[in-house]
């Protein structure tokens, strides 16, 4: 980059929303350039110019400035597989010495099944703000069963980007289990309501597992490609769904996808940790993705240290993301985090390691946007790009000395540093605030509404410590 003129598009001397002045920019381009002491122009919801602020200053007059001075400025990262229904009120609550079919058929679905659509919109807004002050600018749905318009009014008014889908699954006698026309038939109406162009969309979503048909899961491929969106459903994450296919196809579950032929660039699989040679030679063949969850995956104990594959997944070509899955599987929407513990599981495989910081870093930015197919709106820095960016404030020590920029933003997590987040080109988070709701309310109505969901479930929370007052305490005290 000279002084004598910044990237930008064809069109100089247009009015620009907003100068992100100062910052190191890491682009996350084909190049991976980072560009220091530079200066983001947004206008119209898009990056205009990179450049030197003198410049930006001539081409885009009366702009308003966000100082990054002596900041870094990252793409948003991208969570390609979030639930934002349900576990949001019940963060934490669910033990993590059961097994997960425990977990889910004695907790999930219960809960799912007394929940409201106010509930479901609150649960939605709060999972997007917490992901937001944390510097994931897109979450992709990973699956909500009865109000989908209302998730995705909630992560329309925090202001992220999002996908959302109904959930569909036709097994007889499950819970909210549908025949497989009905399913089909929600799934297009969810996508038709939540059309292309806004910051929130449809796409079509299943459970997947062993709880959907084959007329389902063909269905559904069927229809995401009518439509031309994505779609997504859950695989072996464990080893229950390799015995389910074994007994229902006598393959493994991969490989009855590959012969059902809904494989493909369009399909985000959630998981696919247990997987075998022709399974992952499925995937990389029909370019289908994965969304590797790892917080998830050592809180419910599923074994990726023993099965897990997605190391090799990239290193063949295979398109990968990166997910945090629930509030009582990963916990926390923190995509920094997922890109930590990725590292590390994969590191402590061999004395060599695996997936270096910079490609752990390219999964939570460009390469995750790409495995979902927002590749050419979304996960890098570049000009005509979506203005999802990200401002971390180099002023916490965590950033004091600053080291190699992937192996800091990778092993130094530093989604606590995030201060001032863009979507779409609007400020969402600035000042480590966020802009778009009032998160004192929405925290004070999650503990109402928490505690009336338990109560309509009959649900009993167990608690490690007892809880005592201050009075019960000293009178314990004191005998």
């Amino acid at each position: 980059m000279t002084e004598e003129r910044a990237a930008q598009p064809d069109q100089a001397g247009q009015d620009a929303a907003l100068l992100i002045v100062g910052g190191d920019v890491v682009t996350m381009s084909p190049r991976r350039e980072v560009v220091t002491g530079a200066t983001v122009a947004v206008a119209g919801g898009r990056i205009a110019a990179i450049g030197p602020a003198a410049i930006l200053r001539q081409d885009f007059p009366g702009a308003a400035e966000l100082d990054a001075s002596g900041c870094v400025v990252i793409p948003g990262l991208i969570n390609a597989h979030q639930h934002t229904t349900v576990d949001p009120l019940v963060r934490s609550m669910i033990p993590e010495d059961i097994d997960s079919q425990e977990a889910i058929f004695d907790w999930a679905v219960p809960l799912h099944g007394q929940v409201t659509g106010d509930d479901d919109e609150l649960s939605a807004a709060l999972t997007a703000a917490e992901s937001l002050l944390g510097g994931v600018t897109t979450v992709l749905e990973a699956g909500t069963v009865a109000h989908p318009l209302r998730v995705a009014a909630g992560l329309r008014a925090a202001g992220i980007r999002g996908r959302v889908g109904r959930w569909g699954w036709d097994v007889p006698g499950a819970p909210h289990a549908l025949p497989a026309a009905e399913s089909l038939a929600l799934q297009e109406e969810t996508v038709r309501a939540l059309p292309p162009g806004g910051t929130v969309t449809g796409w079509v979503s299943l459970v997947g597992h062993d709880l959907a048909s084959d007329e389902l899961f063909t269905g559904a491929a069927e229809l995401a490609e009518r439509l031309d969106v994505g779609l997504t459903w859950h695989i072996s994450p464990g080893e229950a769904d390799i015995q389910a296919y074994a007994r229902r196809a006598g393959r493994r579950p991969v490989v009855h996808f590959r012969e059902l032929g809904v494989l493909g660039p369009r399909l985000v699989l959630g998981h696919a940790v247990w997987l075998d040679d022709d399974e992952l030679d499925a995937l990389v063949e029909t370019r289908t993705a994965v969304a590797s969850c790892p917080g998830a995956y050592l809180r419910l104990g599923q074994g990726y240290t023993r099965a897990g594959r997605h190391a090799e997944f990239v290193q063949r070509g295979g398109r990968l993301a990166l997910g945090c899955d629930a509030h009582n599987a990963g916990d926390t929407p923190d995509v920094m985090r997922a890109a930590w513990l990725l590292a590390g599981l994969e590191r402590d495989r061999d004395a060599h390691p695996v997936l270096r910081a910079d490609q752990v870093f390219a999964l939570a930015t460009i390469d995750g946007a790409a495995a979902v197919g927002l590749g050419d709106l979304v996960g890098s820095i570049e000009v005509g790009k979506a203005a999802d960016l990200v401002v971390l404030d180099t002023r916490n020590p965590a950033w004091t000395p600053r080291g190699d920029l992937a192996t800091h933003l990778v092993w130094g997590a530093p989604s606590h540093t995030v201060r001032d987040v863009l979507v779409d080109g609007q400020v969402v988070v600035r000042d480590r605030r966020i802009t778009t709701v009032d998160l004192e309310a929405l925290s004070e109505e999650a503990q109402a509404r928490s505690a009336a969901l338990l109560r309509r479930t009959g649900i009993d929370v167990p608690h490690r410590w007892q809880a005592l007052s201050a009075a019960e305490y000293i009178q314990g005290v004191r005998g």
